[in-house]
């Protein structure tokens, strides 16, 4: 069983998105069909290796419409989250000048849950917000809060994600937020790789708290698949993966894997036993990795 690995469809639902060597994975012709006959080709695989958690967003492209296609037939459906706050604006064109825009207003809310219930209501289980930073109009919207706690009184989880140099801080605020006497977040998804821990404490006080925590770009968009500091007798993905999947805080770490022999090496990750604080040197600071980030471009 690969318990803690959850396959990330960031990458997947749309033509053109920031994570290295793109071009070599991909046909350089990336049609919707293309892209979803992809994405059915990920999740079966994914749920033959084990996997069991799948994450989208209303904001990647096509990602939940394509993974409703696929469910609508699947035999065994894992555990399916999705998010509301961006919308994709590039009109499935990968040489556009804006790929996706940021709205954490209940009018975003109320839309983009209807949107996402549409596509995904018999399967989600969990509905996040996404990217959540310090400087979020949420934080003092009380129809926002509202409306997720509305959400979460129908069964549905509801968590949220963060971004940004400043996660850490995120997080905590995040958690500290109640609804009708209750936590009303019980999830966060948050960035943590070799290059940007400083989330960790953050995340672990969640999951002392029985938060459960999402690790996202534990690869860092890629740049740790092929990292020289990284070599040796183990892929450099597998290595990346194992050090984010030894933190005892993680509950699930996701793989954004956009081929089978991608999702098959990062699958190796789960077996080994690795000491990530090995890894400490390749720590970058916050502000650094998160400005490299922000310039990448969309390919």
């Amino acid at each position: 069983m690969v318990a803690a690995l959850g396959l990330g469809l960031a990458a997947l639902g749309r033509p053109a998105y920031i994570t290295t060597d793109r071009a070599a994975d991909l046909p350089a012709d990336r049609p919707p069909a293309v892209m979803r006959a992809r994405t059915h080709e990920m999740l079966d695989a994914a749920v033959s290796l084990g996997v069991r958690y799948v994450d989208a967003a209303r904001g990647y492209g096509a990602a939940e419409e394509f993974l409703a296609s696929w469910v609508a037939t699947a035999a065994d459906v894992p555990f399916v989250a999705s998010k509301w706050g961006y919308r994709y604006t590039a009109d499935w064109r990968a040489d556009a000048t804006r790929h996706e825009e940021k709205d954490h207003s209940r009018a975003m809310l109320d839309r983009q849950w209807a949107e996402t219930t549409a596509l995904l209501g018999p399967w989600l289980r969990l509905y996040q917000v996404h990217s959540l930073t310090l400087n979020s109009p949420l934080f003092d919207d009380a129809a926002v809060l509202a409306r997720l706690g509305e959400i979460r009184a129908q069964g549905v989880e509801v968590g949220f994600s963060t971004s940004g140099p400043d996660q850490a801080a995120a997080v905590r605020r995040g958690l500290a937020l109640t609804v009708d006497g209750a936590p009303l977040f019980t999830s966060v998804q948050s960035t943590w790789n070799l290059l940007e821990p400083s989330a960790g404490d953050a995340l672990a006080e969640a999951h002392a708290a029985g938060v459960r925590v999402v690790v996202k770009e534990a690869l860092a968009n890629g740049l740790l698949a092929g990292h020289p500091a990284l070599a040796g007798e183990h892929p450099a993905d597998r290595l990346a993966l194992a050090a984010a999947l030894a933190q005892p805080w993680a509950d699930v770490v996701l793989t954004g894997a956009v081929t089978v022999s991608q999702l098959e090496s990062n699958v190796g990750a789960t077996g080994l036993v690795v000491d990530p604080d090995a890894f400490g040197a390749l720590a970058t600071p916050p502000a650094a990795y998160w400005a490299a980030r922000s310039r990448r471009a969309w390919a």
